[in-house]
């Protein structure tokens, strides 16, 4: 038998007007009460009539979540989160994959903005003159999620202090010769762990290696970098991903060289596999579940209450900590 908004009413101790305002995006109550109402709601499995609150409100009961890549365990980890939220909050979510193509990911926006009263768009491959065409291409809410750009709502990771903390861990344990192996120059991300890396290699602490720009694959590490690495006479090796990270690792054995005894490797990103990796990963994590929430919560937040002209959109920076395993280790005396 289908749960009625008026015994939500009776759980959460509000009336149902009250419940109907918690439930809408737009909805006029303070937190404490919505969060007491979705609460009741999911414990009695209430699931609102969409179709009848959308003639009323005009609204779709949906959002958007665009990815580039989610074959990527980060990405699907980060849609789970937003998921949750977003059914938390009475609404459902539509996930389109831009598979690291800037036109595909157009051609979602598009598809998607009709069906949906919001977009979260995850590390965006745009340009910034097709991120500033958003505003003509939809009427609807935008936020970033991990890039931030100027006159968007966002939220973002610090990636550059996650590559200070990574670098700085490293040099703790001894190592001087250390190797950067970048990402994708042409995204924020590339640019936000860069930028972490530099501010290292300007304090005169490390000599830094850095390893051109490679594919954000498996591939990437093995066919891109790893050998660079080697030849270059680095102890130690900071990877753009985890993804990258295991794939350096594969070559680095397949040449014999161990990974921590010769070779200490950091990744980036803290996604599920690196706790189960052999040896388990080091590396930088990245509150990818909490940011995909935070951003949903962001573009509800917009759709209550519009931008003032003027105003500048809100951008959260979440923090990064370093999750230290067993792929780094002290560099052996020599």
């Amino acid at each position: 038998m289908q749960v009625t908004i008026r015994e939500v009413a009776k759980a959460a101790g509000v009336s149902p007007s009250t419940v109907s305002r918690a439930l809408a995006p737009d909805g006029t109550v303070n937190a404490r009460t919505r969060d007491r109402v979705l609460a009741a709601a999911d414990r009695l499995g209430y699931q609102p009539n969409r179709a009848a609150r959308g003639l009323i409100t005009g609204r779709t009961g949906a959002v958007g979540l665009i990815v580039p890549d989610l074959l990527n365990p980060f990405y699907a980890e980060a849609c789970k989160g937003a998921q949750a939220r977003a059914r938390g909050l009475g609404h459902s979510l539509i996930v389109s994959d831009a598979e690291r193509d800037e036109g595909l990911e157009m051609d979602a926006i598009r598809t998607l903005a009709p069906q949906v009263d919001g977009i979260v768009l995850t590390a965006s491959q745009l340009s910034d003159e097709e991120l500033g065409s958003l505003g003509r291409l939809t009427a609807k809410p935008v936020v970033l999620l991990h890039r931030r750009e100027p006159g968007f709502a966002s939220v973002t990771a610090d990636l550059a202090e996650g590559m200070t903390d990574a670098l700085t861990h490293l040099h703790a344990l001894g190592h001087r010769r250390i190797a950067y192996v970048g990402g994708p120059r042409s995204t924020w991300e590339a640019r936000e762990r860069a930028a972490g890396v530099e501010a290292m290699a300007q304090t005169g602490m490390i000599d830094l290696v850095r390893v051109g720009s490679v594919a954000p694959h498996f591939d990437g590490g093995i066919t891109g970098a790893a050998d660079v690495v080697l030849a270059s006479g680095a102890t130690a090796v900071v990877a753009f991903n985890d993804i990258v990270a295991f794939g350096l690792i594969s070559r680095f054995t397949a040449r014999g060289v161990r990974v921590p005894d010769d070779m200490s490797v950091v990744g980036c990103d803290d996604i599920a596999l690196s706790g189960m990796a052999a040896p388990p990963l080091t590396t930088v994590s990245v509150p990818k579940a909490h940011a995909a929430r935070a951003a949903v919560d962001l573009l509800f937040r917009m759709l209550r209450t519009p931008e003032v002209e003027g105003e500048e959109p809100q951008q959260r920076v979440l923090p990064t900590h370093l999750v230290v395993r067993g792929s780094t280790a002290a560099l052996p005396a020599r």
